[in-house]
């Protein structure tokens, strides 16, 4: 990408200069090395020298393309960033993704007269202004011959089947070649390539300037023929254009007794540097932590769940970009699922917005409907609706699949639910069809919750809906758990109908309803607090209800494990890498446990999943006791405690000896 025509960069880079402020800007020199970009070394470093009187506000934007008008930038970073900014000298870092285009660095002065409130980001804070810029880099960008970047797996609806899809700057003839042995990836694969425009984006900021940039084009291939549970390595690109590194995956296991997935929602995306929105920086951890369980799990097939609001690019089309390169490690051998969320679609003219729901589906898509989320994944099934305008059609929006012994289904909140749509017959067929022999357990999935303490008040009546339209069917046919995201923190409930509890311990066999937890603490941290106490709204109620087992404020994930006699989902906090809650729930075909029946014991059974992650504890939940038992077990503690302390004072008392302790001189 770095070599263009001299005289383009030429007249880019004398239009820049034109642009400078005189002023303020004879003395000020900006570079920026290195020049070429390349997968193993995309750092930056971005030094200056001469800024006079220098402001805690003075900024650097970063821009791609380098036409890019000024206040199009992409990102900035303030100079302060640097220790030596005060001397009117420093540098900073930056690591970068490909946008198949070329990057340009420009330096600005912003005073505090100029600061204007009526222009900010997400959080309330002001835009830097661009009034006097100081000067411009010369432009870097990407070798070329990289091969695609953006790599990513998911299931087909054949169980011997992986598709894998990427990104390349032009669109030409890329292939996937595999096979079992690293060495000779003797099998290949073609791709379909698709792409969509700025035309197809249905509102601000997606459709402007703005936020538009050059998606590239997307490859979609199918590696077919796979044999049961084996490790296939393959790569992807061309011999004209270059070829990705060598990635592997554990194909699925149609006769598997065993299933192990990684669920989460909301999760988002990590940026080295400010932008329009506040970016999720916590997406690094869920990423780095569930990298951690994927090697502990070595040769096993596992799956990812990511139940809407994706990347949160909400309009602004390098977002996305950025959290396909955050994901990377993990996608390229790990099936990646998804449903859609609210950030990928909502928009105010969206054709299904019933009026119960007019408080639910805003702009939160930021003029994306659902364009990108629907090419840039292909899951299975063939679900779609129709955007009504020029945009290709909605898709990914129901389909399920089945995981060792865990049927998987996804569903759309975001589009209609209600009886007799497409949808909820979809569901209904579906929920008939499985086999509870092979898949005793059922995982459902889609992102706003049915149920949730959380003060979500704009939700009420599409909760309502969703009760009416599902509940009925998640009983019926025996749902094993009901998984939900939008609200960015962990939830467990008690199987539950009717927002009544069946069971309220935390290991039992099926009891009649679904266990639905919340998981939307992937990333986002924006959260209202949970459900108020009617005198004071700023305060939560205490103690929560009881059908909430458990709930937190923690970033995470939860990791589930299954066989065909027990189904475990953990949930594990990004803080320290630790279990802090767990339920287990046994399937009809386990019948060695004499007490799991009883809907107020504790007992975990005999597990027949024995893999263990590493550098993880075991975390037992203990069942929700009254709060009076509790105060008074903890008062008649204290008491016996102190009676233990004062006989254990006296007799030291009497029996009292000379004693010495070295001390350290050194610290150690």
């Amino acid at each position: 990408m770095v070599s263009r025509e001299a005289s383009h960069s030429l007249l880019l880079l004398a239009l820049s200069l034109s642009l400078l402020d005189p002023s303020l800007s004879s003395h000020v020199s900006l570079s920026v090395s290195p020049k070429t970009l390349t997968r193993s070394n995309r750092t930056v470093r971005i030094q200056w020298s001469g800024v006079e009187s220098p402001s805690e506000l003075d900024w650097l934007g970063i821009y791609s393309p380098p036409s890019s008008r000024d206040k199009n930038f992409i990102g900035y970073v303030f100079l302060n960033s640097s220790a030596t900014w005060q001397s009117g000298y420093g540098s900073v870092e930056l690591p970068l993704v490909n946008l198949r285009s070329n990057y340009v660095f420009r330096l600005f002065r912003w005073t505090y007269d100029e600061v204007n409130y009526r222009h900010q980001d997400h959080d309330g804070n002001p835009l830097p202004q661009t009034k006097h810029r100081l000067a411009v880099s010369e432009e870097i960008g990407f070798a070329s011959g990289l091969g695609p970047e953006q790599i990513h797996l998911s299931f087909t609806d054949n169980e011997d089947e992986m598709t894998v899809m990427f990104i390349t700057a032009d669109g030409k003839e890329n292939v996937v070649r595999y096979g079992l042995d690293e060495g000779a990836l003797n099998q290949t694969a073609g791709t379909e390539v698709n792409r969509y425009e700025q035309a197809h984006m249905c509102d601000f900021p997606a459709n402007n300037s703005i936020g538009w940039r050059d998606p590239g084009f997307i490859h979609d291939g199918v590696m077919k023929g796979l044999k049961n549970g084996k490790r296939y390595y393959y790569k992807v690109g061309s011999d004209a254009t270059g070829w990705s590194a060598t990635y592997s995956f554990i194909s699925r296991d149609s006769q598997s007794n065993e299933t192990f997935a990684f669920l989460f929602g909301d999760m988002g995306t990590y940026t080295p540097y400010r932008t329009f929105y506040r970016m999720q920086d916590e997406s690094q951890s869920t990423v780095k932590w569930i990298l951690r369980d994927l090697k502990a799990l070595e040769n096993k097939s596992v799956l990812i769940s990511h139940i809407g609001d994706i990347s949160y690019a909400r309009g602004f089309s390098w977002v996305w970009d950025e959290f396909f390169n955050q994901i990377e490690p993990i996608a390229t051998s790990t099936p990646y699922h998804v449903c859609i969320g609210n950030h990928e679609y909502d928009w105010p003219n969206q054709p299904w917005r019933p009026w119960w729901a007019y408080s639910s589906y805003n702009k939160d898509g930021g003029g994306e409907c659902g364009v990108p989320y629907s090419l840039k994944f292909h899951m299975p099934g063939d679900s779609s609706v129709p955007t009504g305008t020029p945009a290709p059609a909605t898709r990914n929006l129901y389909y399920s699949f089945n995981a060792g012994v865990v049927h998987f289904i996804y569903i759309s909140t975001e589009t209609n639910f209600e009886q007799g749509s497409d949808q909820y017959k979809f569901i209904k067929s579906d929920l008939e069809r499985v086999n509870r022999e092979k898949t005793p357990f059922i995982v459902l999935q889609g992102h706003r919750p049915m149920y949730t303490t959380s003060n979500e008040v704009r939700d009420a009546g599409l909760r309502e809906k969703m009760l009416q339209s599902f509940e009925p069917l998640l009983v019926q046919y025996k749902v094993t758990l009901a998984l939900w995201g939008h609200v960015h923190r962990y939830e467990r409930f008690c199987p539950v109908k009717n927002f009544q509890c069946v069971n309220v311990s935390s290991s039992f066999k099926y009891p009649g309803a679904p266990v639905h937890m919340v998981i939307g603490m992937g990333g986002q941290d924006w959260q209202p607090i949970w459900e108020p106490r009617p005198d004071h709204q700023d305060r939560p109620i205490f103690p929560q209800p009881i059908r909430s087992m458990y709930r937190g404020g923690e970033f995470g994930y939860t990791r589930l494990v299954a066989t065909k006699e027990k189904l475990k989902i953990e949930y594990v906090g990004n803080h320290d890498g630790q279990v802090h809650d767990m339920v287990e729930i046994f399937s009809d075909l386990y019948v060695d446990n004499p007490i799991y029946d009883s809907g107020d014991n504790n007992s975990t059974g005999n597990s027949t999943a024995n893999t263990s992650f590493k550098d993880t504890k075991e975390v037992v939940v203990e069942p929700r006791v009254g709060n009076y038992v509790k105060a008074g077990s903890v008062i008649m503690a204290a008491l016996l405690l102190g009676y233990v302390l004062g006989f254990f004072t006296k007799w030291k008392r009497e029996n009292k000896q000379p004693t010495w302790t070295p001390v350290k001189t050194v610290e150690m």
